[in-house]
């Protein structure tokens, strides 16, 4: 690399190194350690044609998430780095999420973090903490971002507590058991009653095959439908044969055939709504899932 490209890489690194240092340590839960991807990250990068990359600053996450997940992979059981005051750990978010942030990665929290599958521990961070989509962290993590979502989901629940969240279930399963009725009976009101009104529906390319071949009079699916009412139309008619099931810990269904579950409907929920439904088909993703059928 010519020498005015690296001193213009360098600096543009500097300029996201306290966001790529608080990326890993959010991962890592090691100030020492995150200086150490953070370094490692550069080392990568100043190895590599960045030229036809559009999204630096996303790349460089992306370059520093991987460094960390190898950084798990490997690392044999040790006394953590004691987590004080006196550590800077920034972010990229400004002062007032800075200091919120800061003080949810506490002792307590990092102990959850630390119970985690590496897999698990990076598409929490990377999703709950730093807002990267799904469809960057599955390559990351070496998985698809249906699994991705699910791992980020099973984290998050057992980062709120395995009390807490067991307590929604109930709550879950009669939101999953309503919705699968109104699907049944094609109640397009009921439908959108249960949904939040930014609700978003995502079918995988399997499914976007099987619905195409066998429609039975419900409106053709496409990869993402956003908002409660084109959601309920795009699930009106379908779920006949799906029964209720828990999947990774929560209210789910699927449908089953010849002994098999064939797909799997992975709801997610905010404030007493259906927030969001992924259509599951693929085999590799339902091999991810935990599922016990109702």
């Amino acid at each position: 690399m010519p020498v005015d490209d690296t001193s213009w890489l360098a600096r543009r690194f500097d300029e996201n190194r306290s966001h790529l240092r608080a990326v890993a340590y959010r991962m890592l839960g090691s100030a020492s350690e995150a200086d150490d991807a953070v370094q490692e990250a550069w080392l990568k990068t100043s190895r590599t044609d960045t030229h036809e990359v559009e999204n630096l600053r996303g790349w460089l996450t992306t370059v520093t998430a991987r460094v960390c997940l190898d950084m798990l992979r490997s690392r044999t059981a040790r006394p953590q780095e004691p987590l004080g005051e006196e550590v800077d750990a920034p972010t990229p978010h400004g002062p007032d999420t800075e200091l919120a942030i800061a003080d949810a990665i506490g002792p307590a929290l990092q102990i959850v973090l630390d119970m985690l599958s590496p897999a698990e521990r990076v598409a929490f961070v990377l999703h709950d903490l730093f807002d990267l989509p799904f469809e960057v962290i599955g390559p990351i993590i070496e998985r698809s971002p249906v699994a991705a979502r699910q791992l980020a989901s099973r984290a998050r629940r057992r980062v709120r507590g395995g009390a807490a969240a067991e307590r929604e279930v109930p709550e879950h399963r009669e939101l999953v058991s309503a919705f699968l009725a109104a699907s049944r009976e094609g109640n397009f009101e009921a439908l959108v009653a249960l949904l939040a009104p930014d609700a978003v529906l995502r079918a995988d390319e399997l499914s976007l095959r099987t619905a195409a071949q066998y429609p039975g009079g419900a409106p053709q699916l496409t990869p993402e439908v956003r908002g409660a009412a084109l959601v309920a139309d795009a699930f009106k008619g379908r779920a006949r044969a799906a029964r209720a099931a828990l999947i990774d810990g929560d209210a789910g269904a699927v449908w089953v055939m010849g002994g098999q579950i064939r797909a799997a409907f992975l709801f997610a929920f905010e404030h007493g709504k259906i927030a969001g439904l992924d259509l599951v088909m693929e085999p590799a993703d339902l091999a991810e899932l935990e599922v016990k059928i109702e």
